[in-house]
């Protein structure tokens, strides 16, 4: 497995690390059962992958928990507490409290990244102001040893949080949607993390859009009509194909992850899945060559000016 350097944690981890929410939570919300997911993650452990990413809002720290037993030292451990919905925000014990929770259920007396989770740009002077100083009373403590935040991307596609978040540099990790047909965070994220030294996990490599023709066919059309794509340079009734096609790629899936991985500014790649198969494929993609300068271009040219869809 390929690692990386995460930042100014200075940790080395696997270029690809395993999300553990998304559509599938680790096989759960298709039914696997604890143990059945928590193989999931034992196979990603012996692939040689060291960053796990769960969150309270998964439901799936329990099974992190149960397959990191005798590993905790051979994982770089991420989880998350949301800052509470809309104008209903929690305060500085409810952080706690959601800590010592995830804490528990992961079978761990610390978290090698914590995140305020899918904050929104309403929500983030709060979560300076409150949460952010219980974050770092808790790092004193030895609970969590790096400060993270993650971006609500389905709500947030152009990044309007994360600039300011950056600026005011309290984070050594964040984590962004970023993928080939929003590909935005490229002039308005990575400039930032690259200049103040900030890890980063790329959420939203693959979603939807991207593993279902009929999804991406209907999210082009909207860009297309919004004049965010040039509806004269893509072939509506397959968008993609040409990289699909390309002598140099596998299929639209094992370009998307290449496309994230070999970006600039991309450190974890996250990907999530209930099958084992699936995972090794993800994870061979993530670890694959950059793709070639003509495609890359030609992505550049079709979606470089989108940021009003996620890819989910």
């Amino acid at each position: 497995m390929q690692t990386v350097r995460l930042g100014r944690t200075n940790a080395l981890v696997s270029v690809a690390g395993l999300g553990c929410g998304g559509h599938s939570r680790l096989g759960m919300a298709r039914g696997a059962d604890l143990h059945q997911a928590a193989g999931v993650v034992r196979r990603a452990l012996e692939l040689g992958v060291t960053f796990i990413d769960t969150a309270r809002a998964y439901g799936t720290e329990e099974v992190v928990g149960e397959a990191i037993v005798g590993r905790r030292d051979q994982v770089f451990l991420s989880t998350k507490a949301g800052p509470g919905r809309g104008e209903t925000l929690i305060g500085a014990a409810e952080l706690t409290e959601s800590l010592e929770g995830s804490l528990r259920r992961l079978g761990t007396d610390h978290v090698d990244v914590f995140h305020l989770h899918g904050v929104r740009p309403g929500q983030y002077d709060h979560c300076a102001q409150v949460l952010v100083p219980e974050m770092k009373r808790q790092q004193a403590a030895g609970k969590i040893r790096f400060l993270a935040i993650t971006e609500q991307f389905g709500g947030d596609t152009g990044h309007a949080m994360l600039p300011k978040a950056l600026a005011d540099d309290h984070f050594d990790v964040i984590m962004v949607g970023f993928n080939l047909v929003n590909p935005s965070a490229r002039e308005r994220v990575f400039p930032l993390t690259l200049a103040h030294d900030v890890g980063t996990l790329v959420m939203f490599a693959v979603r939807r859009q991207l593993s279902d023709p009929a999804a991406l066919k209907e999210a082009v059309a909207g860009l297309i009509a919004r004049g965010e794509v040039d509806g004269a340079q893509v072939d509506s009734a397959d968008p993609l194909g040409f990289l699909r096609d390309h002598a140099g790629t596998g299929s639209v899936v094992e370009a998307a992850y290449r496309f994230c991985r070999h970006e600039p500014g991309c450190d974890v790649i996250l990907t999530g899945t209930g099958d084992v198969a699936h995972l090794e494929a993800n994870l061979a993609a993530i670890q694959a060559p950059p793709l070639p300068a003509d495609a890359l271009a030609r992505l550049a040219g079709l979606f470089g000016r989108v940021d009003s869809v996620s890819g989910n």
